[in-house]
């Protein structure tokens, strides 16, 4: 018989064989290559991971046990259900920096922070700091008084228990701090500055010049499309001898932080990185790092919503001792309203916690729903 078919397939196989060892040359290149990327993955992972945690690392934690968060019996689940659809966290501002402790002092600025978890629409009330509300264990002052009482755990009851609020999270910043922001910022740029106000702002600008040391210059007069740099923006948000006391003056904490958020979301990250580094040395919360790093990721999503103040009607009386407070008209309706206006809830009945509130006030004040103004 002939050898010719052996010889072909002994070359046949040959070939086969060099195609194969190609194949297998090009697989080996290809794992190399992914192998490449998957390092390169992982290094960019750790290199994110350690710039995060150096810049968490800043900001001070203080955590508040759960077991030790008030929140009143007594609220409907569907109340509760429609609560759980939003993050709601409680924003302090102290102007602390003398000491360097954001763990005591009263709280200038107390502002409710209310995230839309499925639309990331963020609403924001402020309450203004001499409301008339029980601040722990029935005794009714100054709403403000909490934190120095018992720090942001206090100052968290607090809303919770006079608002059938269940807030357990907390984030506060001396506002000094905005001075920093705002001139990393560039500035920001308000609607509309008056007269009046731009006087004021003189004296809180003296005193934040010489505490920051910075030189900032007064303005020459109000006007409209006004820029203001991070001196001027925070003697702006604490003026308050104005018409609207400390309901103006909470609305200009509102208008400052409200330019800040918009100025900052169109910042780059060479800015944003400053911003961080800045302001995290000036700022305390009960955040962990894993939660903090989630509400980042959502930062450019968010759209900030309406902005109010608490309570919306309201009236103001001395009782002695306790000075000038704000008395809310009546805390069942301002609290009723608060609801519809914070997680759009209708049908909100409040607690008993409340009601019981809300008695105390009319009958240590005397003003009712009818004495009040907004």
């Amino acid at each position: 018989m002939s050898s010719e078919p052996n010889h072909n397939r002994q070359k046949n196989h040959k070939a086969l064989t060099k195609k194969q060892k190609e194949a297998i040359r090009r697989k080996k290149r290809q794992r190399k290559i992914i192998l490449l990327v998957v390092e390169i993955l992982v290094v960019l992972i750790l290199a994110i991971a350690l710039f995060l945690i150096s810049k968490l690392g800043k900001i001070e934690r203080q955590e508040v046990p759960l077991e030790n968060i008030e929140v009143n019996e007594g609220i409907s689940e569907e109340s509760k259900e429609i609560m759980k659809s939003y993050t709601t966290i409680a924003l302090f501002g102290l102007d602390n920096r003398s000491n360097g402790n954001l763990s005591k002092g009263r709280s200038d600025v107390i502002m409710i922070a209310n995230i839309n978890n499925d639309t990331k629409e963020v609403k924001l009330c402020s309450v203004f700091r001499d409301s008339y509300l029980d601040t722990g264990d029935g005794s009714f002052k100054k709403c403000n008084a909490a934190y120095a009482k018992g720090g942001p755990e206090a100052a968290i009851n607090m809303l919770n228990k006079n608002l059938d609020l269940s807030i357990t999270d907390y984030v506060t910043v001396d506002f000094n701090a905005v001075v920093e922001c705002v001139d990393l910022l560039g500035g920001i740029t308000l609607d509309e500055v008056t007269d009046e106000e731009a006087v004021l702002m003189q004296g809180y600008m003296d005193e934040i010049n010489k505490l920051t040391k910075n030189n900032s210059k007064y303005l020459s007069g109000g006007g409209t499309n006004v820029t203001l740099d991070g001196v001027q923006a925070c003697a702006y948000a604490r003026i308050r001898y104005t018409k609207g006391d400390d309901y103006k003056r909470a609305e200009r904490q509102r208008t400052v932080l409200a330019a800040m958020v918009a100025k900052a979301q169109k910042s780059d990250l060479v800015t944003i990185n400053k911003l961080i580094d800045a302001v995290f040395g000036d700022i305390q919360t009960s955040f962990s790092n894993t939660d903090l790093v989630a509400l980042a990721a959502q930062v450019f999503n968010y759209k900030l919503g309406e902005t109010s103040g608490f309570p919306f009607n309201h009236g103001s009386t001395t009782l002695g001792s306790k000075g000038s407070v704000v008395v809310p008209c009546t805390l069942e309706s301002n609290v009723i309203e608060l609801h519809q206006f914070l997680f759009g809830d209708e049908e909100y009945t409040p607690s008993d916690t409340v009601l019981a509130n809300s008695k105390k006030i009319i009958n240590d004040t005397g003003m009712n729903e009818g004495s009040g103004y907004r």
